[in-house]
């Protein structure tokens, strides 16, 4: 019982954070090409777009997709 409370606080402080990081910064970096929009070719010299994120780079966090999601099922209800 003496381990409950503070890792329900723990739990309580991290979840807090990640919302607020959600909100303030809903876009990372993508995690297939790592930021750099371009991934290289296979064959030969180049490199192409990344598919994942469209070639910006950027990727919306789940945790701002949830909420997305959670707030057009509140707006069409």
């Amino acid at each position: 019982m003496d381990t409950v409370i503070p890792a329900a606080i723990a739990a309580a402080i991290a979840t807090l954070c990640y919302v607020s990081t959600c909100y303030a910064r809903p876009f990372t970096r993508c995690p297939r090409c790592k930021g750099r929009r371009h991934l290289p070719n296979r064959i030969g010299r180049g490199s192409h777009d990344c598919r994942r994120c469209d070639g910006t780079g950027l990727r919306l966090r789940l945790g701002r997709r949830l909420w997305n999601h959670v707030r057009r099922l509140h707006h069409d209800a």
